[in-house]
């Protein structure tokens, strides 16, 4: 096996990669690959690594030695599959390494919103608790998530890992039917049309990946239906919903709050609508649910694991 690591860098400079290399052999690794390089780096090697890289069908016909793709992540929308399945290349992806860690960030993101977390250490940084009248600060409404009814959208292997943490929290579970999927019963847990999901609950938390049929499922029309305290978590994929609608939510009220993990364009060297000063009751981190050193490690493994069944 001839092997090439397009953007090891995204794994981090802190995991074990000897599990790889003891199945590839010598792996050839860099750091990041731009888009020019591609076909030079790529030329000569029977399996390439990548995560987030684009291959297309023009790297497939300058390259038709390229045999097996390793993408070391679960998301394949870097990856032209129907071009790679013309030219008779394996395409392998992981599942199932980060439930641990993107449910925590999702709960994470799901009990800052509730307890208005940075909206009251901002005040207090800002003196506001010093120069109060009385014990405490009580500005910001504080929602007690026992009780509440959090919807999943996507009930995979993460979907499944923040329903356990929610019930540990005393929520309600409703799964929601995206788009093209059947409505039923999963795991004793109704899943539902969105249409009938969105008024029902107080926390919507999105865990599906992104295709043409769930693009934008959530936009302005989706907003107006949910109540107007509920929190919206994505720690799934940009483009799930309608960014600017989302801002423009956020601002009139429409919503309570947002916590989000991903953004269409990643880095959002173009700026983003979610990015802007003014929306209140909203956190966006970095793409950093997925990247416990524990998460990355595994991916190391289970890439290896895939490699050697080839």
């Amino acid at each position: 096996m001839k092997a090439v690591f397009l953007d090891a860098d995204t794994l981090g400079n802190d995991v074990d990669l000897s599990p790889i290399e003891a199945v590839t052999g010598k792996m050839v690794m860099h750091p990041q690959t731009s888009p020019e390089y591609v076909v030079e780096r790529i030329r000569g090697f029977d399996t390439v690594l990548v995560n987030k890289v684009l291959l297309k069908q023009a790297h497939f016909e300058a390259c038709p030695e390229l045999k097996t793709i390793a993408v070391v992540a679960t998301g394949l929308n870097n990856i032209d599959q129907e071009a790679a399945r013309a030219h008779d290349i394996k395409v392998m992806n992981v599942t199932n390494y980060g439930r641990s860690t993107v449910a925590q960030h999702t709960m994470a993101l799901m009990l800052a919103l509730a307890t208005r977390l940075l909206d009251y250490d901002r005040d207090v940084r800002a003196g506001r608790w010093g120069n109060s009248p009385m014990f405490c600060l009580m500005d910001h409404p504080i929602m007690e998530l026992e009780g509440r009814t959090l919807g999943v959208v996507g009930y995979g292997d993460l979907g499944q890992g923040v329903v356990e943490r929610a019930k540990a929290f005393g929520m309600n579970i409703l799964l929601g039917a995206r788009p093209g999927q059947a409505a039923g019963e999963v795991d004793g847990y109704p899943r539902i049309p969105m249409d009938e999901l969105l008024p029902r609950v107080d926390v919507l938390s999105l865990h599906c990946l992104l295709s043409d049929e769930t693009r934008n499922m959530i936009g302005s029309r989706e907003l107006k239906m949910m109540k107007k305290d509920a929190l919206l978590i994505n720690t799934s994929r940009g483009g799930l919903v309608d960014e600017q609608a989302l801002a423009d939510a956020l601002r009139e009220g429409t919503i309570g709050g947002a916590g989000f993990d991903v953004l269409t364009e990643e880095p959002p060297r173009n700026g983003n609508p979610l990015l802007a000063d003014d929306i209140p009751n909203l956190i966006v981190t970095p793409h950093s649910a997925w990247a416990s050193r524990e998460a990355r490690q595994r991916i190391v493994e289970i890439t290896a694991r895939n490699l050697s069944s080839i």
